[in-house]
């Protein structure tokens, strides 16, 4: 049986041919309809994308806008690896985690 590596075990071009991949089934998912398969596999997707960005570009404290999300900006309290914890400016105030990939790599000033 052929066990599934981690994303944090993947090199880059791992990750890119593992995203390419996922863009591909997530394509076939969307044309045949199959919604929920769709959006797991879009999440995977933005998984794999965190792993190829570096943590250390994003600071605590700093303010990002969410790609696909235009208008909205997330304050990051800290990060935990992939991950960036705060919350959505303007929002209800309730922390959670987003994927570094979600984060627009422009700061908001």
């Amino acid at each position: 049986m052929d066990q599934e590596r981690r994303y944090s075990e993947m090199t880059e071009h791992e990750l890119n041919q593992e995203i390419a991949s996922l863009r591909e089934k997530a394509r076939k998912a969307e044309q045949l309809g199959i919604v929920n398969e769709f959006a797991v596999l879009e999440r995977k997707t933005l998984m794999a994308q965190a792993y190829l960005r570096n943590p250390a570009d994003y600071e605590s404290g700093g303010v990002y806008g969410i790609e696909g999300d235009p208008g909205v900006y997330f304050k990051v309290d800290y990060l935990n690896g992939v991950f960036a914890w705060g919350y959505r400016l303007g929002g209800n105030g309730e922390e959670e985690a987003l994927p570094i990939s979600l984060l627009a790599p422009d700061k908001k000033k």
